[in-house]
């Protein structure tokens, strides 16, 4: 797959006019948004990203197109799982509501420009080493092991925390905090003479820092399904757009997806495999097969993309069911319900 320069500088300009038109929207009129704003604007992003790939199909052919719609449901599953997170940090320091909407924009930007840092270091390290697949296919199998182990036996009434990083324990020591949400959306401000941080700074930190731990994962999945960079942005592009929506739109539905864990595990355990196979059909190590190609099967994209529908699909379907039955039997009860 050729792009030409000009279709990357385009991209990269829409891209950074929506998000600005965003921010400063958000940022001069900052509110909780309706469920008919969120659903509208979910939609619209959910569109383009259908109509982006369609057009991937018509110019490039079904396998890119494949490819991306493959790399876009996989980063999106992702993201969904980073919802949970986000909402323990905008409950950890009190957002209001009005000011989560500029929040979870200012991380997703910052977001959005660390994992491309990820991916020109991702795409460089593939062309210059192919067994670097080896490494990305282990370390997501690892990752889904672990996913699934933290997952397993946990009820949906334990309590998540959230750690501050590193990053957020040094800037909170070195730099002067207030806790005042006096100042709305300003990531600095004027208190008795002093320039301090505000708590909205603090927060777009933690959401991006946190994403930025998240994308060690979803980069060499998205990786295992396709290794055009440019579609790999583009379906990075349209999960962190929606992303704002889902979490104003979704709110208490997210807790009902009590199987979104072990569904991710699988699915990272999948490209984790896929990986690996591509791996060992591309060999160049000397040390595997003397250095020749493994005659193994080499998973098509058509392949990945079904499974990737399937393992989501059986994941919404069964934590549906779970909670329903959940609610009847302690509607049978008697008991209050959430």
């Amino acid at each position: 797959m050729s792009i030409p320069s000009w279709v990357w500088i385009v991209t990269l300009v829409v891209v950074v006019v929506v998000f600005a038109f965003d921010l400063l929207v958000l940022g001069r009129r900052p509110h909780e948004p309706s469920r008919r704003e969120v659903s509208i604007a979910l939609g619209v992003y959910i569109a383009a990203a259908v109509l982006f790939g369609l057009g991937v199909w018509v110019f490039s052919g079904g396998q890119h197109a494949g490819e991306f719609f493959a790399g876009w449901l996989t980063e999106y599953s992702l993201s969904i799982d980073n919802l949970f997170i986000f909402l323990i940090i905008m409950a950890k320091f009190g957002v209001p509501r009005k000011y989560q909407q500029f929040a979870l924009m200012v991380g997703i930007v910052m977001a959005l420009v660390m994992r491309g840092i990820f991916i020109l270091v991702g795409a460089a390290a593939i062309n210059q080493w192919s067994w670097i697949f080896y490494i990305f296919g282990a370390f997501l199998i690892y990752t889904a092991v672990k996913l699934a182990k933290e997952n397993i036996g946990h009820g949906e009434e334990d309590d998540e925390d959230f750690q501050e990083n590193a990053l957020l324990r040094a800037i909170e020591k070195r730099f002067p905090v207030t806790q005042s949400w006096d100042h709305g959306t300003r990531l600095r401000a004027l208190e008795n003479g002093k320039r301090v941080l505000t708590p909205m700074a603090i927060v777009v930190i933690a959401l991006g820092t946190t994403d930025l731990l998240f994308a060690l994962d979803s980069i060499p999945a998205i990786f295992g399904l396709t290794q055009e960079p440019y579609l790999v942005l583009m379906a990075n592009v349209f999960a962190l757009m929606g992303l704002r929506q889902l979490y104003f739109l979704l709110g208490d539905l997210l807790k009902r997806l009590v199987y979104l864990g072990l569904g991710l595990a699988v699915l990272l355990a999948f490209i984790g495999v896929k990986l690996i196979l591509h791996a060992l059909h591309e060999n160049e190590l000397p040390f595997i097969n003397g250095g020749e190609h493994v005659p193994v099967w080499d998973i098509p994209i058509w392949f990945s993309l079904g499974a990737i529908l399937v393992i989501l699909g059986v994941t919404a379907i069964a934590s549906l069911a779970r909670t329903r039955g959940k609610r009847r039997a302690a509607a049978r009860r008697g008991e209050p319900q959430d």
